[in-house]
């Protein structure tokens, strides 16, 4: 029988937390401030649209980027696809830079938790039973942790609102400008030696880096099929003999009933 695990570690946006409105409204405001857009009101399929091309967005600068892309025609498909290169080819064009655009789109939420912290927490929604699994995992004393390209402090918002409270060195946002694959290796090196780490993720390039790395070969490593990722992910997730497929009913159970 496998070891339960001593340390959980977490994504948050499309594991814990579907945030598709609040991160629509964002991007949308983001992308009429670069834009210069002469309307505020963007197209009735826009935001279903956005929320389509969701799993190849990686990081909150690419939000806004994807909305120009989808104005301009680019099918999504397209985007699913070569989503990061077209961003890239987007700013090389433009002449913008990711860390201007990521401040933009940090500074908007900033900016909006200020003035309507309610109506901010309103757009985001925890996944059904997530809120239940992880206070028993933190009950049971498990080292629960968030490794996410969100700012840290956005999601210490929306988990302390869920009367979720972790210590502040198990929260590993995107202020730490590092590669998740670094974060498990370093929470593996500041534990003792019988730790046992496993680790769930909803972008399966992210798991693939990490099978990558010979001296993480130890962790677990789950493709959650609830979140932003595409059938062909999830069909890759189940071809690969390391990375298991869970659902959001196998989330909720004791760890022992993990595939």
């Amino acid at each position: 029988m496998t070891a339960p695990p001593t340390i959980l570690v977490l994504d948050f946006d499309g594991v814990l937390c579907d945030g598709m409105r609040e991160y629509f409204r964002a991007a949308w405001t983001a992308y009429c401030q670069i834009w210069h857009s002469q309307t505020q009101t963007p197209p009735d399929d826009l935001e279903g649209s956005f929320a389509r091309v969701r799993p190849a967005i990686e990081i909150g600068w690419e939000m806004p980027v994807a909305i120009h892309s989808l104005l301009l025609g680019v099918p999504e498909e397209k985007i699913l696809q070569n989503g990061q290169m077209l961003a890239r080819e987007v700013l090389d064009k433009e002449g913008l830079n990711p860390a201007e655009i990521g401040a933009w789109v940090d500074s908007i939420r900033d900016d909006w938790i200020a003035s309507d912290l309610p109506g901010w927490l309103e757009m985001h929604r925890f996944y059904p039973g997530v809120v239940d699994r992880l206070g028993r995992a933190i009950a049971a004393g498990v080292q629960v942790t968030i490794a996410t390209t969100k700012e840290g402090r956005f999601v210490r918002h929306l988990l302390q609102q869920q009367g979720i409270f972790l210590p502040d060195n198990t929260i590993f946002g995107k202020e730490y400008h590092r590669p998740k694959h670094e974060t498990l290796r370093q929470l593996l090196a500041n534990a003792d030696s019988e730790a046992v780490l496993w680790f769930v993720e909803d972008r399966l390039k992210t798991l693939q880096s990490i099978e990558q790395q010979p001296d993480l070969g130890g962790v677990k490593l789950y493709l959650a099929d609830w979140g932003y990722n595409t059938e062909t992910e999830r069909s890759a997730a189940r071809s690969d003999s390391r990375i298991k497929l869970i659902s959001l009913s196998e989330f909720a159970l004791d760890f022992a009933q993990w595939p």
